[in-house]
């Protein structure tokens, strides 16, 4: 396994960054461990200072991710009669598939985004998705927003931090993910609440509640 974040910092002035952001955004989207947003991150310091294109790092990290969320969609789609003879009826997981198949189909949209921001979460919205064949189009669709907005926000998140500290790289880099933990605090909390206000929801399912 390459060390990403070594391998970013030294093609940065490279056009081969832009390969290396689309990988490790399609890597991230269904294998543990790759740490997409600090590479992310770095790129968008690196904008900062016209090392990088801040516009091609969102484009090519958006590309990156949405292609990689086709993967756990796709396996799911293949593996859903497999996954459903796993799941009789009455468990508590059985009972977990079908709130997450009736969240799919009253508010995919809002589900898929927000799940997108949650490094787990991502994973088993795209995974459950294929599993209940949620419809093709309205997927892609619903994770092109997803992934834009993620790549968007993650790489402006380095590019304000080189904006104002421009003279310490480390400092900008570390505010930048600041910036990216925060956003993703705020919708961690943002579930506890609804967690707390919605008792009755699964154990062990990413709660996609839209705002009341």
């Amino acid at each position: 396994m390459p060390d990403w974040i070594d391998l970013t910092e030294s093609l940065i002035a490279s056009p081969a960054l832009y390969a290396v952001l689309i990988a490790v955004s399609l890597l991230d989207s269904f294998l543990p461990l790759i740490p997409s947003e600090p590479v992310v991150i770095i790129a968008g310091v690196a904008g900062a200072t016209g090392q990088t294109n801040i516009m091609l790092v969102i484009v090519a990290t958006t590309v990156g991710a949405f292609l990689g969320d086709l993967v756990p969609y796709s396996i799911g789609r293949l593996m859903g009669t497999r996954v459903l003879k796993r799941l009789p009826v009455g468990t508590k997981r059985r009972k977990a598939y079908d709130w997450f198949e009736r969240e799919l189909e009253a508010r995919g949209g809002f589900v898929l985004v927000s799940t997108r921001f949650i490094p787990v979460g991502r994973y088993l919205a795209t995974g459950t998705a294929g599993v209940v064949r949620y419809p093709l189009r309205r997927f892609m669709m619903y994770v092109a927003i997803s992934t834009s907005t993620w790549s968007a926000y993650t790489a402006l998140s380095g590019y304000l931090g080189g904006v104002f500290f421009q003279e310490n790289t480390l400092l900008a880099i570390g505010v930048g993910v600041g910036l990216a933990f925060a956003v993703t605090g705020v919708v961690e909390f943002a579930r506890y609440v609804r967690r707390r206000r919605s008792p009755a929801e699964p154990e062990g399912v990413v709660t996609a509640q839209p705002p009341s």
